[in-house]
C-alpha cells in the first residue's frame, strides 16, 4: 500500500475507531448474512412439510438439500475468485441478485426437479456471498477490534435463521402450500440487499492490491472524516505495509499461493475445520425438524422446539464475540467445538423434552459460536491478493461437506437411530477442534502482518 504523509492506508485503518461509515458497511453486509441464513433455515422447513405433501421419500429430501449445497460449493470457489479480480462490492451485488430472482422462483416449483434445480442456483448466490462478506468487512475493521466485528457479522445469521424459525412456525402450517408462501418471504428482502449493497464503498485494501491508490486514499479519507460510534483513534504504531498484488495474477497462480511454503498448514487446517464443522452443522440442522417428527412430535410442534433451539444462537455469538479478543481466535474456536461434541452427544441421548431443549440449545450455543470465530480466522489468514480466494475455497471444501451430510443423516438413522446419528456428527466437531491448532494466530495483529 502507498505511503502518505499520515502513514500507510493499512496503518491508517488499523488506527481507526468504529466510525458510522464501519456501522453502515457492517449492517449492510449483515443485511445480506441475514437473509442467506433465513433462506438456508427455510429449506428445512419446507423439507419437513413436502415429506407429507408431496409424500417424497428420504432419499429425495436428501437431494433437494444438497442441491443447494452443491450449489454453494460452486458458488463459494468461483465467487472468492472474482472478489480478488473484480471486486469484493461488484460480487455482493451479482450474488444477491442471482439468490433473489432464484428464490422467488423456487415458490413456483411445480415439481422435484424444478425445485432441486433452482435450488442449486439460489446455492451458487448464498455460497459466493457468504465467504466475500466476510472478507470484506474483515478489509475495513480496525486490527484490535476486527475479530469481534466479523463475529458481529456472523451474529447476523442467528438474526435469519430465527426469522426463518419463525416463518416456518407460522407461516407454513397455516395453507395448504404454506411452504410456497415461506419461500417467496425469502425472496422479498433481497431486493432491499441489493439497494443496500450498491451503496457500500469498495474495500480499499483491494482497491490498493490492484494499483488502485487513489480510489483507496479516498475510501480511507472518507473514513477518516466518519463520526466515530465507539472508541478512540489509536496512537500511530509501526507501519505495516503490504506488498501489492500484481494486476495480472491469474486464477492459477492464486490457487498455487493457497498452498506455497508457509501457507500450505494453514490451508490444510482451515480446510479441515470447514469440512467437519459443515458436515455436523448442517447434518444436524437441516435434520432437526424432521428428526423430531420422526420422534413422534407432531410437525407444528417439533417447528416449535426447533424455534425455541434456534434463539440460543444469540447468546452464542455474544459471547464468542468477547472472548476471540480475549482469549484469540484458536481458543475460542476450540473450545467452542470441543462444547458443541458435547452437547451433540447428548442431544442424540435425549428423550424428554427438557433434555431435548436443553441439550438442542446448548448445541445452538456452541455451534454458532463456533461459527462467529471461524469467520473472524478465515479472512485473516490470507494476503489481501489472496484473501477472498483462500475463504472462498476455504468454505467451498466446506461445502462438499454440506452436500454429503444430507443422505449421510438418513443412511446413519437406519443404523442406529438418532444416537449414532449425534455421535458421528460429535466426532466430526472433535476432529475440528483438533484441527483449529493448525492455524495460525491474529488476535490483534494488522492484516499485512
Amino acid at each position: 500500500m502507498t505511503a502518505t504523509s499520515t502513514g500507510t492506508l493499512t496503518a491508517r485503518l488499523d488506527r481507526l475507531p468504529f466510525t458510522r461509515t464501519h456501522l453502515r458497511v457492517l449492517a449492510g453486509s449483515g443485511t445480506g448474512w441475514a437473509l442467506d441464513a433465513m433462506d438456508v433455515g427455510l429449506i428445512s422447513f419446507v423439507i419437513a412439510a413436502l415429506v407429507d405433501q408431496w409424500q417424497l421419500s428420504t432419499s429425495q429430501t436428501s437431494w433437494v438439500a444438497s442441491a443447494g449445497f452443491a450449489g454453494m460449493a460452486v458458488g463459494a470457489t468461483v465467487g472468492g475468485l472474482l472478489a480478488d479480480r473484480i471486486g469484493r462490492r461488484s460480487v455482493f451485488a451479482l450474488t444477491l441478485l442471482v439468490y433473489g430472482i432464484a428464490t422467488g422462483a423456487s415458490a413456483l416449483a411445480g415439481g422435484l426437479v424444478a425445485l432441486i434445480a433452482l435450488r442449486f442456483v439460489v446455492g451458487l448466490g448464498l455460497g459466493a456471498e457468504l465467504p466475500v462478506a466476510s472478507t470484506y468487512v474483515s478489509e475495513f475493521a480496525p486490527a484490535r477490534m476486527r475479530g469481534r466485528i466479523i463475529v458481529v457479522l456472523e451474529a447476523f445469521w442467528a438474526v435469519g435463521w430465527t426469522a426463518s424459525a419463525l416463518i416456518g412456525y407460522l407461516v407454513i402450517p397455516t395453507a395448504a402450500e404454506g411452504w410456497r408462501w415461506a419461500l417467496a418471504i425469502g425472496a422479498i428482502p433481497a431486493v432491499y440487499a441489493l439497494v443496500v449493497r450498491w451503496g457500500l464503498p469498495e474495500s480499499p485494501r483491494w482497491l490498493a492490491s490492484r494499483g488502485r491508490t487513489a480510489d483507496a486514499e479516498r475510501v480511507v479519507a472518507g473514513l477518516e472524516a466518519s463520526p466515530a460510534v465507539f472508541g478512540r483513534l489509536a496512537p500511530a504504531a509501526v507501519d505495516a505495509v503490504e506488498a501489492p498484488a500484481a494486476p495480472a495474477t491469474t486464477v492459477a497462480m492464486r490457487l498455487r499461493g493457497l498452498w506455497a511454503s508457509g501457507m500450505r498448514r494453514r490451508t490444510a487446517a482451515l480446510w479441515a475445520v470447514w469440512f467437519c464443522v459443515n458436515f455436523s452443522y448442517y447434518g444436524a440442522f437441516i435434520w432437526i425438524p424432521t428428526l423430531l417428527v420422526s420422534q413422534g412430535f407432531g410437525l407444528v410442534r417439533s417447528f416449535e422446539f426447533t424455534l425455541i433451539i434456534t434463539l440460543a444462537q444469540v447468546p452464542g455469538y455474544a459471547v464468542a464475540a468477547w472472548l476471540i479478543e480475549v482469549w484469540g481466535r484458536r481458543a475460542t474456536l476450540s473450545v467452542f467445538l470441543a462444547g458443541s461434541a458435547v452437547a451433540a452427544i447428548v442431544f442424540g441421548q435425549a428423550t424428554t423434552v427438557a433434555m431435548i431443549l436443553g441439550a438442542g440449545m446448548a448445541l445452538s450455543f456452541f455451534n454458532l459460536g463456533a461459527w462467529g470465530a471461524l469467520y473472524a480466522v478465515t479472512p485473516e489468514t490470507y494476503p489481501t491478493s489472496l484473501r477472498a480466494t483462500g475463504a472462498g475455497w476455504a468454505a467451498g471444501i466446506g461445502r462438499i461437506a454440506s452436500i454429503l451430510a444430507p443422505p449421510a443423516v438418513p443412511a446413519l438413522q437406519a443404523i442406529g437411530g438418532v444416537p449414532v446419528v449425534f455421535v458421528v456428527l460429535s466426532a466430526f466437531f472433535a476432529v475440528a477442534a483438533a484441527a483449529t491448532w493448525g492455524l495460525a494466530e491474529s488476535r490483534g495483529r494488522s492484516l499485512a502482518e
